[in-house]
């Protein structure tokens, strides 16, 4: 069942300084440094090329074509915090726009994520204000329905409680539990360094193949080569 109709003003959020260090990887190196887990479903895709984010998560729970739990949210939004928001159910209207971009950055948010509707989307290009969301779609919205801000939502398939972890590029989203947000860090901080060094050895003309020494387990499978 849903909590509606609740404000949760006390969160804790994720270590500040290991926020810092995620935000210097890519999704799908947190994904991999996870354990391949807290990716939400590829649909939810950037309002403008190159956005990115990343940042504690302000959880919101929408209803459908509603979206008064956005401003209410709004006033508990601190400095790196994003504004997570799914709905009870599927919703592809204009929740968010130009207005309420300058109303969160004015609280120091770094984006939104949103199982919905965005639009404005010229002008939050303009704001480089990132936002990441199912659908663009100039419909409008109403304020009538009683949602919650900072409960457990489901966003896109992924859990996301207030105060855990949020990245987001290009590639995807992806959450990070507050209390595992460290210890992800430190494992993507040794992925990255070990693909650099694959890296320059792909470079220099080293094949996948020997590498990772896949020639043996592909005989054994039976692949032949024909010349």
């Amino acid at each position: 069942m849903h909590e509606l109709g609740v404000v949760h003003r006390t969160i804790e959020r994720a270590d500040r300084t290991a926020v810092e260090a995620l935000s210097q990887f890519g999704v799908a190196t947190v994904h991999e440094a996870m354990g391949r887990l807290g990716l939400m479903r590829p649909y939810l895709r950037p309002v403008y090329e190159g956005a990115k984010l990343c940042g504690t998560a302000v959880t919101v729970l929408l209803q459908p074509g509603d979206n008064w739990m956005l401003h209410v949210a709004a006033e508990q939004v601190q400095e790196g915090d994003v504004v997570i928001a799914g709905c009870t159910t599927e919703s592809e209207d204009g929740f968010f726009g130009e207005l309420l971009a300058a109303s969160l950055r004015a609280r120091g948010a770094k984006g939104l994520v949103i199982d919905g509707g965005c639009r404005d989307v010229d002008e939050l290009r303009r704001m480089d204000f990132p936002v990441f969301s199912r659908a663009i779609n100039a419909k409008g919205t109403v304020k009538a329905t009683l949602g919650s801000v900072n409960v457990p939502v489901v966003v896109a398939n992924a859990l996301v409680n207030p105060g855990d972890v949020i990245v987001a590029d290009t590639d995807g989203i992806v959450v990070v539990p507050a209390a595992k947000a460290a210890t992800v860090a430190e494992a993507a901080a040794k992925r990255e360094a070990g693909e650099e060094s694959k890296r320059e050895r792909f470079k220099a003309g080293e094949l996948g193949l020997d590498m990772y020494g896949m020639r043996g387990h592909l005989a054994e499978l039976g692949l032949t080569y024909v010349d």
